[in-house]
């Protein structure tokens, strides 16, 4: 099967995906205690004007008058109106979405920078202190709770030393390209900053997980492909350690990595409410908890499925990628 083909198969199954989510956000609408016209209303309007209210938001139409018309507008950008600030939903996600995306972003930097080091010195160096001491850090980080994490390091490296800050975004990096687009480099610099002083805190939060999964699945990558015959035949032919294990073997390590990286990109944009929470991010995860404190359900219908969306998106790009860093798998 060629690469256009796998593609077209690919985005066929996200579509069908993204359809389940819909479908399923929508229901969670009706199994939910509760009455979203209350949002709206005072406990004791008149019942005249209660259901005026809900004629006009469509809540008295049939479930699958209410279905299509919740669906049909998707595709173009329509996920209805907020019923707290009757704002359109699409524009208050497409303005929380890059402060997720860069929170996500900088969360898998700080995790490959770290741990495939630090999985390759596990590795070379078995049954060593360096090896022990990855491991360690491994079972700490997989074990240590986000939200916990989060708040240790506020109290100790915000509160207590006062090298970070402990929440807000002042700038994004969509900012700071506008500095650099007006020429103003020296704003864009201080910017730039500023940016990654407040960042560094919930990227590493959100990001320690993260870091573990990464070394294990290094370091027993690693293990593997030291293991196989190629690498002895390299030794005996001469060529260097150096050369073996970072041209030959690391390259072949890293190619399950890049699959792993790239879904847990996905499940860190999904997964980055309650870091977002602990810092006051405002991204997708501030938003969704403020949503369902003021029940607002067609916000939080809206960030979920950008959420799937791109979760989706991210899996095709991935599965893309590694038939072409390795094309002996098949596009299947």
């Amino acid at each position: 099967m060629s690469l256009s083909r796998f593609l077209i198969k690919r985005s066929l199954q996200g579509l069908f995906v993204i359809w389940g989510v819909i479908t399923v956000v929508f229901g969670l609408r009706f199994i939910s205690p509760g009455d979203p016209a209350n949002v709206l209303l005072p406990p004791d309007v008149d019942p005249e004007v209660r259901a005026q209210v809900i004629a006009e938001l469509g809540l008295n139409e049939p479930l699958y008058v209410q279905y299509w018309e919740f669906i049909s507008g998707i595709p173009f950008g329509d996920l209805g109106l907020s019923l707290v600030t009757r704002t359109p939903v699409a524009s208050r996600v497409v303005t929380k979405l890059p402060a997720t995306l860069e929170l996500a972003i900088a969360a898998t930097i700080v995790a490959v920078i770290i741990a495939i080091p630090l999985g390759v010195v596990s590795a070379t160096r078995r049954h060593e202190p360096a090896d022990y001491g990855a491991t360690v850090f491994s079972l700490v980080g997989i074990s240590t709770p986000n939200f916990w994490l989060g708040v240790m390091l506020i109290l100790v490296l915000a509160v207590q030393l006062n090298l970070f800050p402990t929440s807000q975004r002042p700038i994004g990096i969509d900012g700071i390209l506008l500095l650099v687009l007006d020429g103003d480099l020296g704003a864009a610099a201080d910017g730039l900053g500023t940016w990654l002083w407040h960042i560094t805190l919930p990227a590493i939060t959100l990001g320690t997980y993260f870091t573990a999964l990464i070394t294990r699945l290094t370091r027993s990558g690693m293990l593997d492909q030291l293991g196989r015959t190629y690498v002895r035949a390299s030794r005996a032919k001469g060529l260097p350690e150096t050369l073996v294990r970072y041209k030959h073997v690391l390259r072949n390590t890293l190619i399950p990595v890049i699959t792993v990286i790239g879904l847990q990109l996905g499940t860190l944009i999904g997964g980055a409410v309650i870091t977002e929470a602990v810092f006051a991010w405002p991204g997708l995860g501030t938003l969704i908890i403020n949503s369902i404190n003021a029940r607002d359900w067609p916000v939080l219908q809206g960030s979920l499925i950008v959420v799937a969306v791109g979760f989706v998106l991210v899996n095709i790009l991935v599965d893309a990628l590694y038939a072409y860093v390795n094309p002996q798998v098949a596009y299947d």
